[in-house]
This record gives C-alpha cells, structure tokens and sequence, in this order.
C-alpha cells in the first residue's frame, strides 16, 4: 500500500464536498475556522458550498472537485466536508492514476466508504476512515475524537489499541481468538452495495470493520445475510462493529411485530462463522469515533476485546 505523508503544522488542508453538501455554510466557516485555530491552512474545492438537493454539485463538478486537489500541489492533505449521499455516483469519474501519482491523506466516513474502497482498489492508497471537516467547532469534535484523527495522520508512531471512549460502555466479544490482517470497511450500507461492480470490497484475509446509522435490526440482518451470501464474511480474518448509532426498531410503525436488537441479529449471523468478533468500538456515526486508516495491518484479540493498529498510516 502506498502511505501519504503525514500532516504537519503549517499544511494545507483542501475541503471538498463529493457527497452531499452543507446545509448551512456557516457549518463550513466554523469548521475552517477551527482548522485554522489548530494551525493548518484550508482551502476549499470550487463547488464545496453547493447544495443541488441531496448532493452538493452536480457529478462532474464534484468529480471535478476531488481530481483537481489530488493534482494540486499545494494541497496536503483531502478532507471531506460531510457524507450524506452521493460519493459512488463519481467513483467512475475519478483519476485514479493522478491519486495513485499524488499520495495525499483523504479522510472521510459515511457515504465516503465508496470513495475510500474505490482508491483502495485502483490506487493501492491508505485512506482515512474518520472524521468529516464539518465536525471541526463543533460539539461533535470531542476531545476523543480530536485526538484519535490526529493520532492517525499527524502522529510519528501507530495508533496502537483503539480504546474505549468511555469505561461506561460495554464492548461485547464473540469468538475468542487472535488474528492480524489489513484493515478495511466502512459503512455498512455502502459496502453492501459495492458487491457486483468493480468497486467490489476485497476482505479476504482481511479485518473487517463494519458501521451503520439510523436503520432498523430487520434492515441490519437484511445487510449481513448480502455480504454473507456474497461470501465476503467467510473471507474475511475477523470481524469489528461499531456502535449502531439510532438503530433500534421504529418506535411507531415497525415493519415487523417481532423485533430484535441490533446485537441480537449479530449474535445470530456473525457468531456462527467462528470468526474473531468484537461489537461496539467508537466506531462511525458517533461523537467520540476513531479514526481508522484503511489498508494498514492490525490485530484483532477478541477474546481480549483489543483492536490493535500495529503500523502507520503515512509515510
């Protein structure tokens, strides 16, 4: 894989918004404020502010956006502004062989996943599973995930275990065992809908990290039993969730009358692979959220209930 360089004080950070766009601009002033406070310069995309329904530009603009800041010289490192909806309808767009040429730190999450499996695939590039410039100012840049991002792509040594936000959580373990692979994921969601293209995810012998927000249990299982009929959780070496953000059964009109919990539809997919396992890392669309870097070797100890990044994510 190849690594980006690390951020530095003093870097340019450029904002683009391949997904969907802001509702308020204030939201992006704030956060380039933020930025700057910390000391990194910003520069935003030429369509970055733009709010056409539910993606910000049109295809091409935003495709335009990403290519165009991967060539720029002057730009350090890419953040995305938010996820939201519409990052795979450009992956087809992309250059893939400038990003691969112009190895730059890429962060993002969400609807992001498509951007970070596409790179992966065609570029052989470690990308950031993390958090979205507009957090930056924010209450969702809590003190945990400030330090996990910049752990990631600032720091001179690995990130080493993913802990806990907060001992008042519980993790749950399934299938004590130790494996170590290359980390890739991301939104469930996504994933699922990369199968049959040639943006398909590659988890074989891989760990697999897997998040989602607001869906129900039903859609949850309806998710795992895809990948799984796909073949892609035998392939892979062990298993991570993260937290199911908001996906309980609806409260006034569920699909279905009998409901199960989100850990329920785990234990009775996931648990019968054997596979390491472990369920609820501050991973995805929660305040204290880690950053992971994508392509990069880790251990998984579930009986421990330790994810462990064993190399750096930049050069």
């Amino acid at each position: 894989m190849i690594k980006p360089k690390r951020l530095k004080k003093g870097d340019t950070i450029g904002v683009v918004s391949p997904a969907s766009g802001p509702w308020r601009r204030s939201d992006m002033w704030r956060s380039i404020e933020a930025l700057e406070g910390l000391g990194y310069c910003v520069k935003t995309s030429s369509h970055a502010y733009m709010n056409n329904y539910y993606v910000s530009g049109t295809d091409a603009q935003r495709a335009e956006d990403f290519n165009c800041f991967f060539k720029d010289d002057t730009v350090d490192a890419i953040f995305c502004s938010h996820g939201g909806y519409g990052a795979a309808r450009i992956i087809n767009q992309l250059d893939y062989a400038a990003i691969a040429a112009n190895p730059k730190i890429f962060v993002g999450y969400s609807d992001i996943t498509a951007l970070h499996l596409a790179i992966s695939k065609f570029c052989g590039l470690v990308t950031f599973h993390g958090s979205n410039s507009v957090s930056f100012g924010s209450d969702f840049m809590t003190p945990y995930r400030h330090e996990m991002l910049f752990k990631a792509v600032a720091s001179e040594d690995p990130i080493g275990e993913i802990k806990m936000a907060s001992d008042r959580e519980y993790l749950v373990k399934m299938n004590p065992g130790t494996v170590k692979g290359e980390l890739t994921g991301g939104n469930l969601t996504m994933i699922c809908s990369s199968l049959g293209t040639n943006y398909e995810i590659d988890v074989k012998d891989k760990i697999l990290f897997l998040e989602d927000v607001s869906i129900e249990p039903w859609f949850i299982d309806h998710l795992l039993i895809h990948l799984l009929n796909a073949g892609k959780l035998h392939e892979a070496a062990g298993i991570v969730v993260g937290q199911f953000l908001d996906c309980g059964p609806s409260k006034f009109s569920p699909l279905f009358y009998s409901q199960k919990s989100p850990e329920d539809v785990l234990f009775d997919i996931l648990e019968p692979l054997g596979k390491p396992l472990i369920y609820g890392l501050p991973i995805g669309h929660t305040k204290d959220m880690a950053t992971l870097p994508m392509g990069v070797m880790a251990e998984l100890d579930s009986k421990a209930g330790k994810l462990t990044v064993l190399e750096r994510g930049t050069a």
